[in-house]
């Protein structure tokens, strides 16, 4: 069994925690995680004025911008949906962007085979990416334990987003693809494509071997038998890189797939280092590089979110387009608010060399 790489565990430990409120509700500084706090703060840290669940709950909402992780967006008949880690995955809808309504659960009791699957994963839901496909809407999403790879990503289908609908209903379609201790990567982080020729793929992957696009049955969306996952990208497994790479979102544009992926560290705040990085493929097999012509198999990735003087750490960025619009959504840590990870929201523009640029990454566009 390889070694859990890098900042596998207290990173996805922290993930959650910077939910709960801020760097003054940690139980150590960013900087000090390590194994042996890990029992005592997922059971919810006793500094803490408020339990893990609870503190996850408080996701989404009327602020502006709203509190989220790993935030997906959808649309549908002029409203937009925003998804994001957390029990039973919390969802937020909005008219334009900016003003947000928090609108529960999207699944508010957890699938039975989840807990079954993955024991410990309680109903917290990772990184979900909600896409339309032929005529209904996928959901799909990560069931995990912090520290190890015995990870499973599932999905649920429905037909409408609306929840005010009669028709709404999110199905259980079960799990897509699992891995275990033993295996060289981790099956969190899904993101959902579809090429020309009409077969579905999906993206995952963080820290261990790295990203990887796995192959799906069209009928079933369960990975496709016989065919095992295919690497995308990665990153040296070195003192400060340690394999620091997640976040797949692939996007087609002309003639080119591209492979977005956040580099380096989340979750600790203003102090975190995530930051997203592309490279691009006529293949959406790969090999993808980068606009110097270095492979993402080899670490490559040009730069197209930063952090600013306000917003730290933008990472785990998903795509919409909508009309002639294309959005890129992601989370960044408010250095005006204790580090609170929240929605932001960029445009999506691309030069005369068809590389993506993000128009404006301060926070303020909508």
């Amino acid at each position: 069994m390889m070694p859990i790489p890098g900042n596998t565990t207290p990173g996805r430990l922290a993930r959650l925690m910077w939910l709960i409120g801020g760097a003054g509700l940690l139980c150590a500084a960013p900087h000090a995680f390590s194994r042996p706090r890990i029992a005592l703060a997922a059971k919810g840290c006793e500094c803490a004025n408020t339990s893990l669940v609870s503190a996850l709950e408080r996701v989404g909402g009327a602020e502006d911008p709203p509190r989220a992780h790993d935030p997906t967006m959808a649309y549908e008949h002029g409203k937009y949906y925003m998804y994001t880690t957390g029990p039973g995955i919390p969802f937020s809808v909005s008219t334009d962007l900016r003003h947000w309504k928090a609108s529960g659960k999207a699944l508010p009791a957890p699938f039975k085979w989840t807990s079954e699957a993955v024991s410990g994963s309680s109903d917290i839901y990772w990184a979900p990416h909600v896409v339309k496909y032929l005529d209904k809407w996928l959901m799909f999403y990560a069931v995990s334990t912090f520290g190890k790879n015995l990870s499973v990503i599932g999905v649920a289908t429905n037909t409408t987003l609306n929840p005010e609908s009669k028709e709404y209903a999110w199905k259980d379609a079960g799990a897509v693809v699992a891995t275990h201790p033993g295996d060289t990567w981790n099956a969190i982080d899904p993101n959902f494509v579809v090429d020309a020729k009409g077969q579905p793929w999906l993206a995952a992957g963080s820290f261990w071997s790295g990203l990887k696009l796995i192959q799906l049955d069209p009928a079933t969306l369960h990975q496709t038998e016989g065919m095992s996952p295919a690497p995308i990208a990665g990153r040296p497994h070195t003192p400060d890189i340690r394999g620091a790479i997640e976040a797949p979102c692939m996007v087609q544009h002309g003639d080119y797939w591209y492979l977005f992926a956040s580099f380096d560290f989340c979750c600790r705040g203003i102090s975190s280092t995530y930051n997203v990085r592309v490279g691009r493929s006529k293949d959406i097999r790969g090999p993808y590089k980068d606009r110097a012509g270095v492979s993402m198999l080899e670490g490559g990735g040009t730069q197209v979110l930063a952090a600013t003087e306000r917003w730290k750490g933008p990472g785990h960025n998903g795509y919409l387009k909508v009309g002639k619009r294309e959005l890129l959504a992601y989370h960044a840590y408010d250095a005006t608010d204790n580090g609170m990870p929240k929605l932001q929201i960029a445009d999506l523009t691309w030069d005369k060399d068809g590389w993506p640029r993000v128009t404006s990454t301060n926070g303020d566009i909508r």
